[in-house]
Formats: C-alpha cells, structure tokens, sequence
C-alpha cells in the first residue's frame, strides 16, 4: 500500500490529473520522465493510474486485460510548490488538475478517497481480474475446466457477484446441478 510522505516542504497530498481519456499510459511516462529530467523527485513521489485487470474468454482463450478504473484520470502523490503545478499541466496530454473551479487551485484528495481508491487498487493486484461476461439463463455452455470437464449444460443462474454461474449438468443420464465459476465454462 501507498503511504502518505513527508518532505522538506511538508506534506505530500495525492492529487488528480485530468489526461486525454486513453492516453492516461502516455501522460503518466510523460509525468514521470519530465520530473526525472528536471530533478524534481523530491516533490513528486508517486504517479499512479488505477487498472484492474478483466479476463475474457473468447474462442475458449482466456484473454487478460487490463483497463483503467477511472478512464482519463492520473493521480499523483506530491508536494505542489512553486513550478511544480505549472510544469504537470504543461505536459503534453493533460488538461489539468481536478479542483473546484475550472483552472483553480489543485484541490488534494480526502485521505479517506485516497485510501479507498488504494485498497480497491491493492485488492485488484491481487485478485485473479473480473472476468467479462456474458451469460444468460437458458444459455447453452460447455465446462472447459474442473471435475465436470468435457460436459454440457443449460445455465440456470448467473451470480455476478461470486462470478459463477449454476448450471444443470446431465451426469449418467440425470440433471445435476453444478455451480462453476465463469472461467471454468464456454460458450457452445
């Protein structure tokens, strides 16, 4: 977990850059690359975008991505004195920081965000990603992993939030019902 640290010049705060939605890779190299050149690691200590990886099943491949949890938004954690501000904004990509009034004050996030939006970040590092999906009840599948490998089934509940389907297995000629998780089946 990220920790909050202290510098000649106070505090450091977690702020939020505003980036061109789908550049939000490019503007944090840029971000990093300008502090490095101009030796400002002192003031900024961290660049992070907020990613979780989604899992899809195609053509029975697993397939991972990873996508931004807050599309077009950089958070950054430094001390903002002096060109600091005007050299992020001047980055090739951003369009600002995230305040109350359009071209104010960067305004730093509550400790209580911060932490929320860093346990969430933690937690999907650690988690296997959410798996995208699709399933329907009624839906025909075929179980690609696990004990029932090799069998089919008709879906007859999809739990999002445990990310696993029920569906009812014909096991020697009697329907059996199965609870998997979404990367243990295919569509047929």
């Amino acid at each position: 977990m990220a920790e909050v640290t202290k510098t000649d010049s106070g505090t450091k705060k977690w702020y939020v850059v505003r980036a061109i939605s789908g550049q939000e890779k490019k503007v944090k190299q840029y971000i990093e690359m300008e502090i490095t050149r101009l030796k400002l690691n002192d003031h900024v200590s961290q660049v992070l975008i907020p990613t979780e990886k989604i899992i899809q099943i195609r053509n029975g491949k697993k397939t991972t991505k990873e996508r931004s949890f807050y599309p077009g938004y950089v958070l950054i954690e430094a001390t903002l004195v002096g060109e600091i501000p005007h050299v992020i904004k001047n980055i090739t990509g951003v369009i600002g920081f995230l305040g109350e009034t359009k071209g104010g004050e960067p305004v730093p996030m509550r400790l209580s965000e911060v932490n929320r939006i860093l346990g969430k970040v933690d937690e999907l590092t650690e988690s296997e990603g959410t798996v995208a999906t699709n399933y329907t009840v009624g839906e025909s599948v075929k179980v690609i992993n696990g004990p029932f490998n090799g069998f089919n089934g008709i879906i007859e509940e999809v739990m999002e939030d445990k990310k696993k389907i029920k569906v009812t297995v014909k096991i020697f000629g009697r329907k059996t019902p199965v609870e998997l998780n979404f990367g243990e089946v295919e569509k047929e």
